[in-house]
């Protein structure tokens, strides 16, 4: 692939990405006041929240491995633009849904589309090699991030028009890009490295199984589990939490998120390339988990909202782990399984994402529940920590068996 058309091609993958959490953050910081129109009970609302991002997580977990098979078989592009196109219409649909169950139907939708994720995984595997992987995969980090700035401030800003509008405006983006790849985006999985499938292959759980069958990389794929397990939390109990500890609006909790998006296009954009390439993946991954151990820990002990703005700050230093653990896993993968892999990455995160909001916001509603005796509103940012804290020692002994090949 040229070189102009390399670069064309991950611009159309990082805005893709970046569209697939504009969607995310237009809704996270008002979703709980738009329940609190359903209920009223505090801990209601609290699972509820849990519920929906769950719903979301667990189409994901059933599509990941559907979308990366047949990516493995039809090719990359076709199936980014499509399920481009799908979101739009999905935007379309949430925009004029006037209950809480039919925007649960939605957020269905979302995550069958959203799940391009692994086929945009997959893109970036192909086109990267041994030099830029990590730096490649740190791109679709920044593109996540950069959407998670402008779809709070979307939000914010075009609700003041009408709560259908951030909706529209981001079916709206969906369906450019989609036009935009149309032009741009050259397939990247030539045809002799292409693979079939039969139907029980899309089985999620199948996928996750395959996981199995490479003893190479088994630490680290159990350490990854680890982690978005525990990196979840923040999506599954931010907005609550912050509500419940610091009073936060809705408009804080937007402005935060954006903070959030910020940090990481800057670390995961422009920080872990030069990371890697001074200290090696593997610490990278080594350090970067120990230190969300802390960080994790300090946002549950967190006293003032000011803190937890430090505390994000000091973490996206770590930040970098995350894709530097995800190549040296693609690395030690045969090029025509990386659509399979990544897909089963992808169901796994999923998975995570699937339990995580169910766990943690139940653990958040008993350690807060009023005359339940419990006030350890940071239980959750507390467990995470212990999460992670596993996942690092499981790091350590992985690398032990590995020979000394980076500082």
């Amino acid at each position: 692939m040229a070189k102009k058309t390399r670069s064309a091609s991950i611009l159309f993958i990082f805005i893709t990405l970046a569209i697939d959490a504009i969607g995310l953050g237009i809704i996270l910081p008002v979703l709980p006041d738009v329940i609190r129109k359903f209920v009223s009970a505090e801990t209601s609302v609290a699972h509820y929240y849990g519920y929906f991002i769950a719903a979301y997580a667990l189409l994901q977990f059933v599509s990941s491995p559907l979308l990366g098979r047949i990516s493995d078989r039809y090719g990359r592009r076709p199936i980014l633009l499509v399920s481009l196109l799908g979101a739009g219409i999905d935007y379309l649909f949430m925009a004029f849904a006037p209950t809480l169950p039919l925007l649960f139907v939605g957020r269905i939708i979302s995550g069958i589309s959203g799940a391009s994720f692994t086929v945009a995984s997959a893109y970036i595997a192909d086109i990267s090699n041994d030099e830029n992987r990590s730096k490649n995969f740190g791109v679709m980090g920044a593109g996540f991030g950069i959407g998670f700035i402008l779809g709070p401030a979307i939000g914010g800003l075009l609700a003041t028009y009408g709560s259908s509008v951030p909706f529209m405006a981001a079916a709206a983006f969906n369906i450019l890009n989609f036009c935009f790849g149309l032009f741009v985006l050259p397939e990247s999985l030539p045809l002799e490295k292409r693979r079939g499938f039969v139907l029980k292959d899309l089985n999620p759980l199948k996928s996750l199984a395959s996981l199995g069958r490479m003893p190479q990389v088994s630490g680290l794929i159990l350490a990854f589990a680890l982690m978005q397990l525990a990196g979840q939390t923040h999506p599954s109990i931010w907005t609550i939490y912050t509500e419940h500890r610091f009073g936060w609006s809705a408009k804080e909790v937007g402005i935060s998120f954006a903070f959030v998006g910020v940090l990481s296009a800057l670390s995961q954009g422009l920080l872990t390339g030069p990371m890697v390439k001074r200290f090696g993946e593997r610490w990278c991954v080594r350090w970067g988990c120990l230190g969300e151990v802390f960080g994790f820990a300090a946002f549950g002990l967190a006293t003032t909202g000011t803190m937890l703005y430090v505390v994000l700050f000091l973490c996206a230093f770590f930040w970098p782990a995350h894709p530097s653990l995800q190549s040296l896993i693609s690395r030690a993968i045969p090029a025509s399984e990386q659509g399979e892999v990544q897909g089963a990455l992808m169901s796994l995160t999923s998975l995570c994402a699937i339990i995580n909001p169910i766990v943690m916001t139940a653990l958040f509603a008993k350690t807060t529940e009023v005359g339940s005796g419990i006030s350890l509103p940071g239980s959750p940012y507390f467990l995470a920590s212990l999460l992670f804290l596993c996942a690092f020692f499981i790091i350590r002994r992985w690398e032990k068996t590995q020979p000394s090949s980076e500082i």
